[in-house]
């Protein structure tokens, strides 16, 4: 790994031989490029962002790994610098729109306006120029067409490259670097990894010489606190920062101990005031929400110690406005509160309107009042009131403003101009905000330590901490940055001391074939070529790494093994096969009792899976037990939860967990086709409807039996003789005799417990060798079911006229894109159809919030969806016999909202009766924009269908969503 010293060391430690070879490598760099670019500067570079331009200037791609905030960006300006001196271009990728929005503004700036273009998947501007800006699909997208705009590229910069990790879209990163041309130099700019070697090492395979420049050091030290009630207490005992507790830069050994990792390890102390406060929570036997407040103290300085932390009766936690005014006060702010929610977020800035504060001067407020009116000038005045201007406005003019996904484009980027101006000096967001988008501040807050991650409550990882964390302190003008967690009941300080200390934060690779970058593969390659492409992937360079490690335990273990074998040797016979018909004995024992448990779960689940709408049954527990009416059937679904209505009008789905076996209907009632979920009255009404079958008895729809066997009787009869005959067999063998035959059955479970984990290890080594390429013969063998692919003899494969549409269908939904396409889903429809069908093929609804399928807008539209389902259950089948992942099912909840705003309904009327918020909204129709753009550049689709999509796109591409497109 490459050190952070550079080549001109401190003159005080050198001889005067030295300082004359220093004083001349100096004026030498400064006739370089390098000290060009330095002179353009108004500030002194970095040791490791010296080197890493100077491995930049002499030809070699570069990983910088460096903390948030650290200046890595730098090393890509002057990546930039070096495409425009030399006549070459640049370009600069970002993970998401909105960073990428926010480089082009920058670069645009410095470079000006005619140098720097822009590309998204909605927005194009200047394409050609010689520094242009874009997000890393629309790269990939340009390496497959084999885009004329790749010509003269000289410079790649990837910024936030450790996205690779992200397991929907980080596969992009790894098609980039690989597909590349080899001329091109690559900048890869990373947060802080603790396999940064191995990630380098990867990097140096296939893109040729790649130096590796790791930086630890936060150039604005980092302090770590706990506010218990309205007090700010250190996380550490004495003065702490980031770079003291940060462990020595990993060599790449990414199975580093976590307990290594522990503050208390390297000698660093949890402050024993906090401890004292956890104890006395703990024995108090306070709870959330319980007990007087506390007093802390402040903490850093040491001068303000309490009396007696122990002498706290309980924390109350301090409010949202509290928290605010207590940082205004000690001089910490601006700060960002990360709250996972966006509904929190949201609150959290009206309870700090509510309370009557103000973080700002009457000038300030002026010029917020302007800036916030001028963006909101071009909004349709109907909008700005579905839209929150106004709350939104009054919070912003007093210093706050939430953050989130939710939001309009908009107002997000006018939230982060204002913040970035030290206008608004309290940002409350969700932790998206940590990805990438320069919004330093000096402190940052985290309300809890744990969020939803769609399915339960999950604690953040160490690298999730350091990084919202990294956001505190801001280069050039904060001397320190604080990252303040609040005290909440139960809170461990050892805990947080141990996030707050650890770096654990390992690359691991995201990819995986699929069908679009497969056929392109195949189309450009051929089969033989495109396999060794993916076998130099990063995810199956991990795989062939992680073999040598596993091989080794084999043969450790395997010496091991030979041990106990010998030490479980009897005279009296084969001790191994007496051992055997043990263990086939406890085996046969626990799978008799698992037969019942895995039966009942198996009838249960196909019972819930049976339900149909109208059904009413009684359901026995979870968190509403009692009768309900089905509002959806759940067929498809590996774990149905039909949606109910309970006879108390709450909407909820049950699962196998609220049953305690199969379910029947106890009676059936008619769903009105009138009735609407959303609708009190109507949920009222059907309820009714249900209470009057239950009272009179109606009997259920014919068909439905209730299976309470559990399938005991056919399974039971076989297992028990099995038992009984091993049973036999056991009390027959001659070592069953053996007067140590315990301890021989000691080591013969050792035996048995090391043969199994070695068998493991054998199997865990045959399945990552050449993953990735068994992985694609799987989806070619997909390709060819469908007709994408020819059979052309020899192992050859052929592209369809079909595939090579595919070849240009990029999304998660490709292939089922591209089927209903060939099965003419769109052919019978308008514009604003098409755009609504669209829709259904980019939009991915949160599990809860799917409910009964919608009525389409029109037959047409109906028919098309029909095609679409169809064709989604067909493909599952097939993507599931052959082992790969399934594709996701068309989502229908966006449909209407689509439709409407195609045929121009407003803003209000469009999102009535939903729960999209304006942001999600805006954000989704982009998507169907990427989509039907895509569509319509597809070489020899049916020019109708190309007129349509463009039509469709102008349609929807209007009002918040035209004015969010770039800022």
């Amino acid at each position: 790994m490459s050190s952070n010293t550079g080549p001109f060391p401190d003159s005080e430690e050198l001889s005067p031989a030295e300082r004359y070879r220093a004083s001349a490598l100096r004026r030498a760099e400064a006739a370089t490029d390098l000290g060009a670019f330095m002179r353009t500067l108004d500030f002194e570079l970095d040791d490791f962002q010296k080197q890493a331009c100077r491995s930049l200037q002499d030809g070699r791609g570069v990983l910088v790994a460096a903390p948030t905030g650290a200046g890595k960006t730098i090393v890509g300006e002057f990546a930039i610098y070096l495409a425009i001196k030399r006549g070459l271009k640049a370009f600069y990728t970002t993970p998401i729109k909105a960073l990428s929005n926010q480089k082009f503004t920058e670069l645009g700036d410095k470079y000006g306006a005619d140098n720097v273009g822009l590309l998204t998947g909605d927005t194009s501007i200047n394409g050609d120029a010689p520094v242009v800006v874009m997000t890393t699909e629309v790269l990939r997208n340009m390496l497959y067409a084999d885009s004329a705009t790749l010509d003269d590229l000289g410079y790649v910069v990837m910024d936030e490259v450790h996205y690779l990790a992200d397991r929907f879209r980080g596969a992009v990163w790894e098609e980039v670097i690989i597909h590349l041309p080899s001329e091109v130099q690559v900048v890869s700019l990373s947060a802080t990894v603790s396999n940064a070697e191995e990630f380098g090492a990867w990097l140096d395979t296939v893109r040729g010489d790649t130096d590796i420049i790791v930086s630890e050091h936060r150039p604005v030290p980092l302090w770590q606190h706990v506010m218990v009630g309205r007090q700010i207490m250190d996380l550490f005992a004495g003065e702490t920062t980031f770079d003291e507790i940060a462990p020595p830069v990993d060599t790449g050994d990414t199975k580093r101990d976590s307990r290594k990792d522990s503050a208390g390890s390297r000698g660093f102390d949890v402050n024993p005031d906090l401890l004292t406060v956890a104890r006395s929570e703990s024995m108090q036997g306070f709870r959330a929400r319980s007990g007087p407040g506390g007093r802390g103290q402040r903490g850093r300085r040491g001068n303000d110690r309490p009396g007696g932390a122990g002498d706290q009766r309980g924390v109350r936690p301090a409010s949202r406005p509290q928290v605010i005014a207590s940082l205004d006060r000690m001089d910490l702010l601006p700060a960002i509160t990360f709250i996972f929610s966006r509904a929190g977020c949201d609150a959290a800035v009206a309870q700090c309107v509510g309370s009557g504060l103000w973080l700002t001067t009457e000038k300030e407020q002026r010029i917020i009042a302007q800036r916030v009116d001028e963006a909101g000038h071009d909004i349709p005045p109907d909008d700005l009131d579905v839209l929150g201007f106004w709350t939104w406005r009054d919070g912003l003019i007093r210093g706050f403003a939430a953050h989130h996904a939710g939001m309009l484009p908009t107002f997000k980027e006018v939230v982060e101009k204002l913040f970035a101006d030290g206008l608004v000096k309290a940002v409350f967001a969700t932790e998206t905000l940590a990805l990438g988008v320069n919004m330093p501040a000096r402190s940052v807050v985290l309300e809890k330590l744990d969020k939803f991650n769609g399915e339960a409550h999950v604690d953040i990882t160490a690298g999730e901490y350091t990084q919202l964390t990294g956001r505190a302190g801001r280069r050039g003008i904060d001397v320190e940055g604080h990252a303040v967690v609040l005290w909440q009941p139960g809170t461990d300080p050892t805990a947080v001391a141990g996030l707050a200390s650890r770096r654990t934060y390992p690359l691991n690779s995201s990819f995986r074939p699929t069908y679009n970058m497969s056929i392109n593969l195949l189309a450009q390659f051929g089969r033989v070529r495109a396999r060794e492409i993916l076998e130099s992937s990063f995810a199956q360079f991990q795989a062939d790494r992680s073999v040598v490690g596993l091989a080794r335990q084999v043969r450790s273990r395997e010496e091991s093994l030979a041990g106990y074998a010998k030490s479980m040797t009897c005279h009296l016979g084969d001790f191994t096969e007496y051992a055997r018909l043990r263990r086939e004995l406890s085996d046969a024992e626990h799978s008799a009792s698992r037969t019942t448990s895995r039966a009942r779960k198996s009838l249960s689940e196909d019972s819930l899976a049976r339900l149909l709408p109208g059904d009413v049954v009684d359901v026995p527990g979870g968190r509403a037990p009692g009768p309900a009416i089905v509002l959806s059937a759940d067929h498809s679904s590996r774990e149905p939860r039909p949606a109910v209505l309970t006879l108390d009008n709450q909407l909820r789905r049950i699962g196998f967990d609220d049953l305690e076996g199969p379910i029947s209907p106890v009676t059936r009632i008619r769903i009105p086709k009138s009735f609407n979920a959303k609708v009190p009255k109507s949920r009222r009404d059907l309820a009714s409807s249900a209470r009057n079958a239950l009272r009179e008895n109606r009997p259920p729809a014919p068909g439905h039996n209730r299976n309470n066997d559990f399938g005991r009787a056919a399974a039971m009869p076989n297992q028990e003789k099995r038992i009984a005959d091993l049973r036999r067999a056991l009390r027959a063998h001659p070592c069953h005799g053996c007067n140590e035959r315990e301890d021989h059955a000691r080591w013969s479970e050792r035996w048995w417990k090391l043969r199994r984990e070695t068998d493991g290890l054998v199997r865990q080594i045959q399945g990552r060798t050449n993953t990735i390429a068994k992985t694609f013969d799987r989806v070619c063998d997909v390709l060819s079911v469908y007709g994408y692919l020819e059979d052309a003899g020899e192992g050859r494969l052929n592209i369809s006229p079909a595939g090579q549409r595919l070849r240009r269908i990029y999304g998660e939904k490709d292939l089922l894109i591209s089927q209903a396409l060939r099965l003419g889903a769109f052919d019978d429809l308008d514009a604003a159809e098409v755009a609504a069908l669209a829709s259904a093929l980019v939009y991915q609804a949160k599990r809860e919030d799917r409910g009964l399928r919608p009525r389409m807008p029109s037959v047409s539209l109906e028919t098309a969806v029909d095609i679409v389902v169809r064709e989604w259950s067909a493909l599952e089948d097939v993507e599931e016999e052959n082992k790969l992942p399934l594709t996701g099912e068309p989502e229908l909840g966006l449909i209407w909202p689509v439709y409407k705003w195609a045929r121009g309904r407003h803003l209000q009327d469009v999102l009535s009766g939903t729960d999209l918020a304006a942001g999600d909204f805006v954000r989704w129709v982009k998507q169907v924009v990427d989509l039907l753009d895509q569509l319509a550049k597809i070489p020899g689709l049916d020019p109708r269908l190309a007129r349509l999509c463009a039509d469709a796109i102008s349609m929807i591409r209007r009002g918040v969503v035209a004015y969010s497109s770039v800022l």
